[in-house]
């Protein structure tokens, strides 16, 4: 077994295998450096001295060359290229993260928030726990309450369609979900009159992305179909499930606010995750009115239509779009996923220590902030 330490825990560690009986067992072995060089010594003879890139782009040969026929092979050829020698993820934070108040969070009165489910979505627990830790009442709902009848989205005020594999992804990520309430007329009308509602919010997310466009929601109701945008199979012909980089960008989004220019890691768990505009004036006037909310960026913090940066290769980069008044958001990849800073897979050594809570809290916080400053109706 190889250990991997920080020199200063080292005592520690030896104390630990001395306990355990394997004082003798252990040898220190070499060094992590960040100078792309290995160099293995052998009876005090250097007997391999190489560029860390040149063995690693050999020891992920057989990998790229499986990936180029189970995927699209240009972008398994532009991931071999990137990999060769990225920097890293680069984030960068332009707001401190507050955890949510304990005023807020014993509120006898909270915003209440349906968590929709469907068959197949998985991903109603992390959402509900998100807004529950941003100070709201969160329900759980199955798809078929509401359409039997036994509850409805009156008492609501924001409701979220979740990710996972909503119809098994067949046929087309999403169009199952949006079937259930576009024919079913009391439904439909139900989410209509919710959508229109001036005090009400919805968020979908990866399926609950995809369903968006379909029920006309996003970027705003009355596009004819055959120009309404919509979600298609990525470019890399898979499922990619990744780490990546996104860059909020200014927009009217009430999930958004303060939060502009920063980049902050997102989770991509999506076979069609590429957005698709049958319409290019459709997405001109979505960008001259800033509704594009979130975009991928490569590790230079540069937006990217590149692989596997955004390994869809969605059009301008392009994760997320707000409808005009801020209070509808369709996004493709996952900050329920990245909530609390144990979640991330990686974040900077200073954000562990420095920041109170994960970046994306406050996209939950921002959403119930905007909920308690609505007025109540006349």
């Amino acid at each position: 077994m190889v250990i991997e330490y920080s020199p200063e825990k080292e005592k520690q560690i030896q104390f630990i295998l001395s306990i355990c009986g394997l004082n003798g067992c252990a040898w220190v072995i070499g060094q992590t450096t960040t100078e792309k060089k290995i160099n293995i010594w052998y009876n005090h003879q250097l007997v391999l001295s190489e560029d860390m890139r040149v063995l690693r782009h050999i020891w992920q040969e057989a990998s790229y060359q499986i990936e180029r026929l189970q995927g699209n092979p240009k972008c398994a050829e532009a991931e071999k290229k990137a990999n060769y020698d990225r920097p890293g993820l680069h984030f960068d934070l332009t707001f401190g993260p507050k955890a949510t108040s304990k005023k807020a969070l014993r509120a006898k009165k909270k915003p209440k928030v349906a968590i929709l489910r469907e068959e197949g979505t998985n991903g109603d627990g992390e959402m509900a726990a998100a807004f529950q830790l941003a100070g709201a009442e969160a329900w759980n709902i199955p798809m078929t309450d509401l359409i039997e009848g036994k509850i409805g989205l009156d008492p609501f005020k924001g409701i979220v369609f979740c990710g996972g594999f909503s119809y098994g992804d067949h046929p087309e990520a999403g169009k199952g979900w949006a079937a259930t309430i576009l024919f079913n007329e009391r439904v439909r009308q139900e989410f209509e009159t919710f959508y229109n509602r001036p005090d009400t919010f919805s968020l979908g997310i990866c399926n609950g992305c995809q369903v968006m466009p379909l029920l006309g929601w996003i970027p705003w109701q009355g596009i004819e179909l055959n120009r309404q945008p919509r979600l298609v199979f990525n470019n890399s012909w898979m499922f990619e499930s990744r780490f990546l980089a996104g860059k909020i960008m200014p927009s009217p989004s009430i999930f958004l606010r303060g939060m502009e220019s920063s980049i902050l890691g997102l989770i991509a768990a999506n076979g069609e995750g590429r957005f698709f505009f049958p319409d290019p004036l459709l997405l001109e006037e979505i960008e001259r009115q800033n509704l594009v909310a979130i975009r991928y960026v490569d590790d230079l913090g540069s937006v990217t239509e590149e692989y596997p940066f955004n390994p869809s290769n969605s059009p301008h980069g392009i994760i997320a779009i707000t409808s005009p008044d801020g209070r509808h958001l369709a996004c493709m990849l996952h900050p329920e996923r990245l909530f609390q800073k144990w979640q991330w897979p990686w974040m900077p050594e200073k954000w562990k220590i420095a920041l109170e809570a994960s970046p994306w809290l406050k996209f939950f916080q921002n959403a119930i902030e905007w909920c308690n400053n609505q007025k109540p109706a006349q």
